[in-house]
């Protein structure tokens, strides 16, 4: 790999906890010869001191609040002069041929945007994580692979867009495209970049020779929380108000409404229904303050795979439900017989 190819970019977040076995992780990788920028978002666990002690070789952003996951990642990808830049969370911890993997696939694919990398459960390894994002008719996004053997997403394959916790981004895209949009603050972002990539006419791929262990929801700290659940149904909101032209919406208004509902009624059954509901309220009562992406006729054809997107990526996540219900069956089986 050539020298300085790669900037590699971790927001933190109060996660000197983490910081150990990420730093550690990337020391030991092949062919790396990038550059590191640590952009903190004013932690106050001592995360900043930390790290000057440790690597004082480490180029660190120092913001002074937590101004979210999108402003972050923003700062470290502009202050980069290198074409490519990864996006690597905090709690993760990278495996040999991970960066190498990742900048070889971009460079044998010059209409990618981006690269997802293989993603593991960090405490159970045998299962993947995220193998990238996918999106459906019913506006739920979800992880492609999450709870399945990581023997199965051994092949390199495209995806709806990829998972900013350990993805590759051509940095002079973000040019054309915009970069993550700093209202979303955290959640929704990296589809929407990927999405907006997408009606440019880019592509976004999965490599699966670049793995990296991910302890999942280090910063938030839980799958489910009141201030995860309004953000992120909030950035629905926007993700759709966004991308979708008028008519695009129009037609998918039907399934939309089914997704939001049965969401409602899942979260409401979880505790966090009022908190669901408000953030879908917010995202309704302020989307007009986000920035639209512009309609332009050369980029029909990708408005219409786009569309054959998300009908496929439908019809995989309810296979992949299906088949994580049989596995949770046969597992508690077994474990009832022993």
């Amino acid at each position: 790999m050539e020298m300085k190819k790669v900037t590699i970019v971790i927001p933190n977040y109060n996660g000197k906890k983490f910081m150990e076995d990420c730093m550690e992780a990337l020391e030991k990788q092949t062919g790396r010869d990038c550059h590191v920028i640590l952009v903190d978002n004013g932690s106050s666990d001592g995360s900043v001191e930390f790290i000057r002690e440790r690597w004082p070789q480490l180029e660190i952003i120092a913001l002074k609040e937590n101004y979210g996951f999108s402003r972050a990642v923003n700062e470290g990808i502009r202050a980069a002069r290198t074409p490519y830049v990864i996006l690597l969370n905090n709690d993760t911890r990278v495996r040999p041929g991970y960066v190498e993997a990742l900048a070889r696939m971009m460079d044998e694919n010059p209409k990618a945007f981006s690269v997802s990398a293989k993603m593991i459960q960090m405490y159970h390894p045998e299962l993947i994580d995220d193998a990238g994002d996918q999106y459906t008719v019913l506006g739920w996004a979800f992880q492609r692979g999450v709870a399945h053997p990581v023997s199965r997403y051994d092949r390199p394959a495209r995806v709806f867009s990829a998972c900013a916790g350990a993805a590759i981004y051509r940095r002079e895209v973000f040019e054309e495209i915009g970069y993550f949009d700093e209202r979303h603050f955290a959640y929704l972002e990296d589809l929407d970049v990927g999405y907006r990539a997408r009606i440019f006419g880019w592509q976004n791929l999965y490599c699966p020779d670049a793995q990296v262990e991910h302890v999942g929801s280090g910063t938030s700290g839980s799958k489910y929380n009141a201030f995860k659940v309004k953000l992120a149904a909030r950035n629905s909101i926007y993700l759709n108000y966004k991308n979708m032209p008028l008519l695009q919406l129009i037609i998918n208004s039907p399934a939309l409404l089914v997704g939001f509902l049965v969401k409602s009624r899942f979260f409401k059954g979880i505790g966090f229904g009022t908190e669901y509901r408000e953030g879908l309220k917010e995202g309704l009562r302020t989307r007009r303050e986000c920035r639209k992406v512009p309609f332009r006729f050369r980029h029909l054809w990708n408005y219409f795979c786009i569309q054959g997107r998300l009908i496929g990526g439908t019809v995989l996540y309810v296979c992949e439900f299906i088949q994580r219900r049989i596995m949770g069956a046969e597992k508690a089986g077994k474990a009832g017989n022993s």
